[in-house]
């Protein structure tokens, strides 16, 4: 009997960690059940009724100065609700590599999202540095966990919806 308890006891064990990991993959990005939430969206509240451009500057941090990092990148990670009104998968978008102000630009037009998705929100994150000498990310203005994308202007043609975020800054 002592012996039959104690295998239990051991197998219990052992399939804790299998139940922490299959909780655990359910969780998205933004820390809450993925297709279990229907966020309540009041008309087209989508933020991809246009196109939408992400822009901002990327910094290393070289004591007290900063200067633009060339060649960074970030990552642009979205939230959807399918024709349904259920959280959709994240998925995620990179920007272009920064230029040699350290200015970066990643864009998301309608018809590279699934029919039927509306965007609820989005958050731009750092990328790995392409620096050796510059690589340690810092989350000045989120760049770690995130800046979400709230306000933004429309451009002159109102087609595309401009966002703006950061600067975000690495450290050597």
């Amino acid at each position: 009997m002592a012996l039959v308890a104690h295998l239990c006891l051991a197998n219990c064990l052992l399939l804790l960690p299998l139940f922490a990991v299959v909780f655990a993959a359910d969780i998205d990005a933004y820390g809450s059940r993925s297709g279990l939430k229907k966020p309540k969206l009041q008309g087209d509240q989508s933020l991809l009724s246009t196109d939408i451009g992400i822009q901002g500057v990327i910094y290393c941090k070289s004591g007290s100065k900063l200067v633009p990092l060339q060649g960074a990148r970030a990552r642009v990670t979205c939230l959807a609700v399918d024709k349904r009104g259920y959280e959709t998968a994240p998925f995620c978008i990179l920007s272009r590599p920064t230029d040699a102000n350290g200015y970066f630009l990643a864009t998301l037009s309608p018809s590279e999202v699934e029919d039927d998705w509306k965007l609820t929100h989005c958050k731009a994150f750092l990328e790995p540095s392409p620096s050796e000498t510059c690589k340690v990310p810092t989350d000045v203005n989120k760049g770690i966990t995130g800046a979400l994308l709230s306000s933004y202007r429309l451009s002159k043609d109102k087609r595309m919806k401009w966002f703006s975020v950061g600067p975000f800054v690495y450290t050597e």
